[in-house]
């Protein structure tokens, strides 16, 4: 049995699905925390959303990239991404106390591509400082 994991076609399969699994439970717990429902917004065009919404799809693969690669047992690897995950949502929540003069949550609702391409940028280069400590 020890072989079948030590197959690199099986480890990646199941870094991969446990990813895909993990970005699920992120993604619904992002939705949970925002004021908007971000598939409702993305099916209705909101570009701003979309950035935001890419940005932590991004951010959340780039940590488990790293987790993968400086990691060698998958619960490690789980581990480091679900850490990772609320380094980054708490990076979300300190984003919205930083702008008190406006909602980012409202801003990105009403389609503001200014606001949601800040919330991109800010969950892609928190992911590589996040990436880099893991």
């Amino acid at each position: 049995m020890d072989q079948f994991w030590e197959n690199e076609y099986i480890q990646t399969a199941a870094y991969y699905s446990v990813v895909i699994l993990c970005m699920v439970v992120f993604l619904t717990i992002f939705e949970l925390v925002t004021k908007y429902k971000n598939w409702d917004e993305i099916k209705n065009g909101n570009m701003a959303v979309a950035m935001a919404t890419g940005g932590k799809i991004f951010g959340i693969a780039n940590i488990f990239r790293f987790s993968i690669e400086h990691n060698d047992s998958l619960v490690t690897m789980v581990g480091w991404g679900v850490f990772g995950f609320f380094l980054l949502l708490i990076g979300y929540f300190i984003f919205e106390f930083l702008t008190p003069k406006f909602n980012i949550d409202d801003e990105i609702r009403n389609r503001n591509l200014a606001v949601g391409f800040i919330s991109m940028v800010l969950s892609v280069g928190l992911s590589y400082v996040i990436g880099a400590g893991i």
